[in-house]
């Protein structure tokens, strides 16, 4: 038996699965290296998982996370993994490389993630072989939650959205400047707090001013990573994640201007990554 994980920084999505049939599927917090120590991922595992799939014999992990594109990150959770399963197989991998093995399988593509972060590859059909660096959603992120909420919460806050949209937003979340500067510069995981707010930008996108922010921040994910991919090769482009599930229209018509065709968009990859090592 197999246990997939697709982890992000929100969420982690388990299935175990056996010749393409899924025999659980939880939901955990999400795990990443780079902002969680080693026991905190152990206490999430220990509480939240294990007890909950202990009537499988595991024999195969494939774990995909945010945060685990490098050697350090990828050994610290086969480390974190190995004395619950200590006769099971791991694989550790980013979550880029789970997007574009979702879309693409084993052919070549462009694979984006827009999620709460967002990322990019060019994916040969085994491997990513170019990636721009996503640089978190101060330096980059572009058309991520994170973003998208954050340019929300910034234009509530400096006046630049209509009267009745900012005094709205701020009533149905509860907030003021102070909650929204304790959660930002304070409180841990300010990505997932900014991130939140998204579905009152998909709630409001009638309004012009709410629909620019959603088209500014696809226009500069394209021209600031996938720009840079399609000047190397001409092949297919294909996102995965929520922020491009809930707001595909506004997705397809910047990619459309650009004269590109997206040829998939899924909510999650876990579907994608099923078939992918059910095949191998």
């Amino acid at each position: 038996m197999k246990l997939i994980a697709d982890s992000g920084s929100t969420k982690t999505h388990w299935c175990v699965i056996e010749d393409k049939k899924i025999l659980k599927e939880i939901f955990t917090k999400g795990i990443n290296p780079f902002y969680q120590s080693k026991e905190e991922i152990e206490n999430e595992l220990r509480n939240n998982l294990v007890p909950f799939i202990s009537e499988f014999l595991i024999n195969e992990i494939h774990f995909y996370g945010a945060g685990c594109a490098f050697e350090e990150q990828k050994t610290l959770i086969s480390h974190i993994f190995q004395p619950f399963y200590p006769k099971a197989s791991i694989k550790v991998e980013s979550d880029l490389l789970a997007a574009a093995r979702s879309l693409f399988g084993y052919k070549k593509g462009i694979a984006c993630i827009l999620g709460t972060g967002s990322n990019s590859c060019l994916y040969d059909g085994e491997k990513i072989v170019m990636n721009v660096p996503p640089l978190g959603f101060i330096l980059g992120d572009e058309g991520s939650g994170a973003v998208l909420g954050k340019k929300l919460v910034a234009d509530v806050l400096k006046n630049q959205l209509p009267q009745e949209l900012s005094t709205n937003f701020l009533s149905q979340y509860h907030l003021n400047i102070e909650i929204i500067l304790e959660n930002v510069y304070k409180k841990p995981f300010p990505n997932r707090y900014l991130a939140q707010f998204t579905p009152f930008l998909k709630e409001n996108i009638q309004h012009p001013s709410i629909h620019n922010i959603v088209y500014t921040a696809f226009n500069d994910f394209f021209i600031r990573n996938i720009s840079q991919y399609l000047s190397k090769e001409n092949v297919p482009v294909a996102f995965v994640g929520s922020i491009a599930f809930h707001f595909s229209e506004i997705l397809k018509k910047v990619a459309s201007e650009k004269q590109i065709v997206i040829s998939m968009i899924r909510q999650q990859p876990m579907e994608g990554l099923i078939t992918y090592h059910s095949e191998n």
